[in-house]
Parts: structure tokens; sequence; C-alpha cells
């Protein structure tokens, strides 16, 4: 909140963020917060409608400082439990050729938690690192979605990656979906999960909290459910 530009969107101040280095302490506050609120989420849910958490990592999170750790602290003072908590990264951090990325990546894996790639489809072509890296998730990216229901060839590449991920075994999550059409195409083609506007907005966290209570209604079908 800024006294004069009121609320300041992610997508304009992550970049200076990242630029000056205040990205990693950001970083790390951010995973705490999502590690005390997964907990206090999910202290009165049923055992099989646990609230998994997603949080996005920066590629300077990996260089900049020790990520085993402030991961491993968070989780064990917060007392989250790893398998609450998917760690969301960037195509091009799987790009790192000194084996930095791919180690910490098996570390992290190794701990319970789940890894996705985020914005999936925009990034670089060289698919050989889905079945290097411990992914568990692919996040279609939200620009295939604005036209997914009028352009053959937006909703192509949408039904290849969910093929794709379906061949590889893994969880699919569409951003961006505002629309019930979007939603349809996308149940139709099998993808699991959705997040965007036709979901929710963006809210504060005793407001989440409220919002997920009152969707528990086990006998409810949910063949897509946001993300």
């Amino acid at each position: 909140r800024h006294p004069e530009r009121g609320q300041v969107p992610p997508d304009h101040f992550i970049p200076i963020a990242e630029d000056c280095g205040l990205i990693v302490p950001i970083g790390e506050w951010v995973l705490r917060q999502s590690c005390a609120a997964a907990v206090h989420w999910n202290a009165h849910r049923p055992a099989d409608r646990m609230l998994r958490i997603a949080v996005n990592l920066s590629p300077r999170q990996f260089v900049s400082h020790d990520l085993i750790r402030s991961v491993r602290h968070a989780l064990e003072d917060t007392g989250c439990r790893p398998e609450w908590i998917e760690l969301e990264i960037t195509e091009r951090l799987l790009l790192d050729d000194r084996g930095q990325a791919e180690d910490t990546l098996h570390r992290l894996r190794a701990m319970g938690l789940t890894l996705a790639i985020d914005d999936f489809g925009t990034g670089y072509s060289a698919l050989g690192y889905l079945t290097r890296f411990p992914i568990g998730t692919l996040k279609i990216d939200k620009s295939f979605m604005r036209d997914i229901t009028t352009r053959a060839d937006r909703a192509g590449v949408v039904r290849a990656i969910i093929s794709m991920g379906h061949s590889l075994r893994l969880g699919l999550v569409a951003e961006g979906v505002e629309t019930e059409e979007q939603a349809a195409f996308l149940r139709e083609q099998g993808c699991e999960l959705a997040q965007g506007w036709l979901y929710g907005r963006p809210m504060p966290p005793q407001a989440f909290g409220e919002h997920v209570a009152a969707r528990i209604t086990p006998a409810a079908p949910a063949p897509l459910l946001p993300a």
C-alpha cells in the first residue's frame, strides 16, 4: 500500500525487487506467512480435504542464500507439514547448467514438498528438463486462456500441454480462467485444476479462510477446483 499510488500490484514491484535483491528477504517472508496460513487453514479441515498452498520462488533465492535451510526453518517454526506447500519455479531456472538448481530441487522434493513450473508454455522449448527434474505440476500460462474458445491455435497448444502432462503423469493447473466457457473446455480436455477470477479474486487471509470453509461440502461434485 503506497500513500500516493495506493495498491501496487506484484507485476510492478516484483521486477524492482528482483533487480535490487530485495526479492530474497521478501520471498523468505512470503514462505513463512504461507506456512503459517497453511497451518491455520488446515487446523480443522478433514484429512482428505487439506489445502496445499502454492508459493512462488525467485531464481535469486537459489543462488543468493541457503534456500534449503530457510524452507526447513519455515516449516519447523510454524509446524507446517511439507505436503501442504507447493513451490513454484520458472522455466528459466531449469537452464542452470551448474547443477545447483537441480540439486536444490531434488533436496526440496525429498523433504516432501511438491514442485510446480509456473507460466508453463512461455519459456524454453527444451522439454527434457521435465524428466530430469522432480517436477510434479505444470501451470499452463494464462496467456493461452484468453482466446481458448475462439482460436484453434490457442486451444491446440493447451490440448497438447494437457496431453503431455497426462503422459508424464504430472498435475495440471490452468491459470487465468475467467469464464465458464474456458472452464468447460478445460474440463473436457481433462485438466484437473484451475485458478482465476472465475473462482475468486485476491483477498485477505481471514476472508480466504471463510471462503474455503464455506466450500466444504463433501457431497458436492468438484470436477474442476480452484487451485
